[in-house]
């Protein structure tokens, strides 16, 4: 994980903690809006309201706080998936995942957009992370859907294209938020959307599962 430069030559005070925040709070305010190769430290020192000089002194560069950020995104956003249990019930697990990522791309739609930024740029900065943990993460959770469907509790089907199509489904509405609130309209753009895209894709993947449901 990235280390803030002020972190590294002594023990940080509160205000030094909360000055790092709010450093990366503008910078994903930036990253999310223009992606890393878009995104210069000036823009994200204007945004958190500090000179230049003093946002330098907690980050040396750009990369440091766009890995910091990305250090962030990849341990939240896995965590949804680390909790899907092999010994779960198949039809409560995969609802349940489907429901935090969800909530996820409620909540975190900048996280999102940084995260699809840096992918869309070809991972120049994350590449170890996609081959390495995160790949262990997946072959691990494919392993768990393989087996319920050996056990016969869910239909057969490719685990990772699985995997895959729950994250495309469910951080479309992060990452092309503003499309579909224009496509629904004002009268079912608000809040409940998520309620609504829940249900819908809770049925839709455990139909396709051909899991019996509860």
């Amino acid at each position: 994980m990235a280390i803030p430069r002020a972190a590294k030559t002594q023990r940080r005070t509160r205000i030094q903690e909360e000055k790092e925040e709010v450093i990366l709070e503008a910078a994903l305010d930036v990253f999310s809006v223009h992606g890393f190769r878009g995104s210069t430290i000036d823009q994200i020192a204007e945004v958190a309201g500090m000179s230049k000089p003093n946002l330098l002194y907690y980050f040396r560069t750009k990369e440091a706080m766009h890995r910091a950020l990305i250090d962030r995104v990849l341990f939240t956003w896995l965590e949804p998936l680390r909790a899907f249990d092999a010994n779960g019930n198949p039809e409560s697990e995969i609802r349940s995942y489907i429901r935090r990522k969800l909530e996820m791309a409620r909540d975190f739609p900048r996280e999102s957009r940084l995260f699809a930024n840096e992918m869309l740029q070809g991972a120049p900065h994350v590449e170890d992370e996609l081959r390495g943990p995160l790949k262990s993460l997946v072959d691990e959770k494919a392993e768990v859907i393989r087996a319920w469907a050996k056990a016969g509790k869910i239909a057969k089907c490719d685990p990772y294209h699985l995997i895959f199509s729950i994250w495309s489904t469910t951080q479309h509405y992060a990452d092309f938020d503003v499309q579909v609130r224009a496509v629904l309209g004002q009268e079912h753009s608000g809040e409940g959307r998520f309620e609504d895209a829940a249900r819908y894709l809770e049925k839709l993947f455990v139909d396709g599962l051909g899991i019996r449901q509860s």
